[in-house]
C-alpha cells in the first residue's frame, strides 16, 4: 500500500509557503499509510566545507545539548545545531566522515537520517497527521519536499522502517511497491560498501542509487539501471539537493498521479492529495508513463 506525495516549488517567492502547502498532501495520504510517516525537505543550505546531519533519537527528551557540547570539543569545529521534537539538525564546519565518526563514538544510540548541504529527513512512528505536528511541518521552509505514508507488510513499524531513507549526501527515496531481489542486492552493495541499517527493500533502493552515483553515473544512468537490476513493482520518488526525479517501473501496477503549473510540481499516489493546491483546477495533470523518468532541477549550486 502506503502513499508518496511530493511538491517543487518553481518560485523562490512560494519558498516560506512549502510546509504549508505539503501538509495537506501528506495528510491526505493517511488511508494509505497509517503507521508511520515522513518527510526529506531541501533548504537552509550551509556552506561549502560544511555539512548538515539529521540526527534522531527515541526520546523526546534526549540531551542534545551535552552531546553536542562533547562533540564540539571532539571536532574542535565550529558547529550550529536546533532541536525539533525528537530530532536535531546539526551544522557542523567539518567533513562528513569527521563528524559522523565522532557520533559513533559519543553516541552509538542516535540515528543518522541524513546528510549533505541541505536536506533534512525527519520521520516516526504514527499517524501523518501526528507526525506534522511532532516535527512542525506546517512552518517549514525550503525550495523541494518528498514525503511517504507506510503501511508496514514487509517489515515491523519501528522508526527505522519507516521512509524516506537516504543513502547518499542529499539523496533520498520514498516508493511505493515490493522488491523481489532485495536480498540478493543488499549483498551485492555491501561488498561494495554500502552499509544498510534496516531489512526494508526501500533501504536497498535508495543504496543501489548511492551506489551508482558513487560510479559517476547521473541520476538519470542510475535510475535506468535501476529499470534493469530492481525486481518487482515500484513507484519511487527521489529527492536530491537540485530537485526531484518520478519513475515507475516497466508494468506501472502502483498508481501515482503529476500536476504541473507555473508555480509548482506535485506529485502524489492519489489525486486527492493534490486537490489542495492552489491552481489545481488549471495545472496540468496527468499519470506517469511506465519506465520513463521525470525530473525537474534547478541550476546546480
Amino acid at each position: 500500500m502506503c502513499g508518496i506525495v511530493g511538491l517543487y516549488l518553481k518560485k523562490p517567492a512560494l519558498e516560506a509557503q512549502l510546509g504549508k502547502l505539503f501538509e495537506p498532501m501528506l495528510q491526505a495520504m493517511t488511508d494509505r499509510g497509517p503507521d508511520s510517516a515522513g518527510f526529506a525537505i531541501y533548504g537552509d543550505e550551509v556552506a561549502d566545507g560544511w555539512v548538515k546531519l539529521t540526527l534522531q533519537a527515541s526520546a523526546v527528551d534526549y540531551p542534545w545539548a551535552a552531546l553536542m557540547g562533547q562533540l564540539e570539543g571532539r571536532l574542535g569545529c565550529s558547529l550550529d545545531w536546533f532541536q525539533n521534537a525528537s530530532a536535531a539538525v546539526l551544522k557542523v564546519h567539518t567533513h562528513e566522515a569527521a563528524a559522523r565518526a565522532a557520533l559513533a563514538e559519543l553516541a552509538a544510540d542516535v540515528r543518522i537520517m541524513s546528510a549533505g548541504q541541505s536536506i533534512e529527513i525527519l520521520k516516526g512512528m504514527g499517524l501523518p497527521a501526528e507526525i506534522s505536528s511532532r516535527f512542525g511541518l506546517a512552518g517549514m521552509q525550503g525550495s523541494h519536499i518528498i514525503g511517504h505514508t507506510r503501511m508496514a507488510t514487509e517489515s515491523a513499524v519501528t522508526l527505522e522502517g519507516s521512509h524516506p531513507f537516504s543513502t547518499g549526501a542529499d539523496l533520498c527515496l520514498v516508493h511505493n511497491g515490493s522488491l523481489s531481489n532485495h536480498f540478493r542486492l543488499r549483498q551485492e552493495l555491501k561488498r561494495e560498501g554500502i552499509s544498510f541499517e534496516t531489512d526494508n527493500d526501500t533501504e536497498v533502493a535508495a543504496g543501489y542509487l548511492a551506489w551508482r552515483l558513487q560510479q559517476g553515473d547521473s541520476l538519470a544512468q542510475a535510475l535506468d539501471g535501476a529499470l534493469q537490476d530492481l525486481d518487482g513493482f515500484f513507484t519511487f520518488a527521489i529527492g536530491t539537493r537540485n530537485g526531484f526525479a518520478v519513475i515507475r517501473d516497466p508494468i506501472a501496477c502502483k498508481p501515482a498521479v503529476l500536476a504541473e503549473t507555473d508555480d509548482y510540481v506535485a506529485m502524489a499516489s492519489e489525486y486527492q492529495a493534490l486537490a489542495s493546491l492552489p491552481g489545481i483546477e488549471n495545472a496540468k495533470v496527468w499519470e506517469p508513463a511506465p519506465a520513463t523518468l521525470y525530473v525537474w532541477e534547478r541550476e546546480s549550486a
